[in-house]
């Protein structure tokens, strides 16, 4: 289905070789999204989390060519030519050609590298393809300079949704919100948005310490995880789950009320495993050392009444998060009881704050 609001008329503008370039954060789901519909439309809306310190900077130089029927790049990952993600940008440039027409016109020199560690739980796949699409955005900008600002973030959150469904919510704000919600005014299953309601200062600069338990390659990767969710014999009330508990979220948000957004945040992480634990095939991504951490979590917090949690993506890493006003107790916990159960004891403090 091509969605008419996102194919601009013929360009009036000609470009020359040039290069474009931005940073892209990475982002971590509160309330999880898993599961989706044809042309990566969501099967339930998420919420997330933007973070910092961890982000991917991709720069796109341009090169006239003659044959425009075909589509022409190079990618460098960390300033080395990488053909393993061919296919997927060629796949990515097919779904997306019928709205950035300019695509077959030249040849693309694109060059990506991230902040942080290949394989350290962090959405790369996010940040990646929300870097790519922003700078193809800026590309398109210049072909129709009365481009405003609201279009050029409503189709970079769209083109990136088609690159990568998470990508979506690496831009635009510190929350961001994807798919339809009847509580979130403006929720899309096209785009994420900002999310659009007040939320306490509490929550402000939340802290997200990502503890590497394995670094090593997923067992299963997302487009697989997504998949699964076809003819899971609990899909139904997992969707249904993920709304209520936005619900739930927007009131924790808007109030202050940490326990209940700790209580929200876990179960999404363990509802998010649970799914995974119960498809066929069937697969266990934690690991040992994963339970260990959340154990040490819930003690600590029971003992201290300091308000740290967890949240996990579809993999072993932990994400501890807590208010910035815990930072230094936070850190403290993180090198006296979790540290050992990291691979080689790595871990990467990041925190919620202004997009790049």
């Amino acid at each position: 289905m091509i969605h008419t609001e996102f194919v601009l008329p013929v360009y009036a503008t000609k470009i020359l070789d040039k290069t474009y370039q931005h940073k892209a954060p990475s982002n971590i789901a509160l309330v999880k999204y898993w599961g989706k519909k044809e042309n990566q439309i969501p099967a339930n809306p998420s919420v997330s989390f933007t973070l910092t310190k961890s982000y991917t900077e991709t720069s796109v130089k341009l090169f006239p060519k003659k044959n425009t029927t075909t589509y022409s790049f190079d990618f460098y990952f960390e300033n080395k030519l990488n053909e393993s993600f061919r296919a997927k940008i060629h796949a990515y440039f097919e779904r997306i050609a019928v709205y950035l027409p300019f695509l077959s016109e030249f040849h693309f020199e694109i060059r990506s590298e991230n902040s942080f560690p290949h394989s350290s739980g962090i959405a790369s796949s996010a940040s990646g393809m929300a870097a790519l699409s922003i700078c193809l955005m800026q590309i398109e900008r210049d072909f129709c300079p009365e481009i405003s600002d609201d279009f050029f973030w409503k189709k970079a959150s769209f083109l990136a949704r088609l690159g990568s469904g998470s990508a979506c919510r690496s831009m635009l704000s510190d929350l961001v919100v994807w798919g339809e919600h009847t509580d979130i005014q403006g929720s899309s299953n096209l785009y994420g948005i900002p999310y659009p309601d007040k939320v306490h200062s509490v929550f402000a600069q939340y802290q997200d310490t990502i503890l590497l338990i394995d670094k090593g390659q997923k067992q299963v990767s997302s487009s697989q995880g997504h998949n699964l969710m076809h003819g899971h014999p609990f899909a139904k009330e997992r969707f249904e789950q993920a709304h209520s508990n936005i619900s739930k979220l927007k009131k924790a948000l808007h109030q202050g009320d940490i326990e209940s957004f700790i209580q929200i945040i876990e179960s999404e992480a363990l509802t998010l495993h649970a799914m995974m634990l119960t498809s066929l095939p069937y697969f266990i991504l934690m690991k040992p050392n994963t339970l260990s951490v959340i154990e040490r979590i819930w003690r600590f917090r029971k003992e201290t009444k300091i308000p740290v949690c967890f949240t996990l993506d579809a993999g072993a890493n932990v994400h501890l998060l807590y208010p910035k006003q815990y930072e230094e107790e936070g850190i403290t916990f993180i090198k006296r009881e979790l540290v050992a159960f990291c691979e080689n004891g790595e871990y990467i403090c990041d925190e919620v704050g202004a997009t790049l």
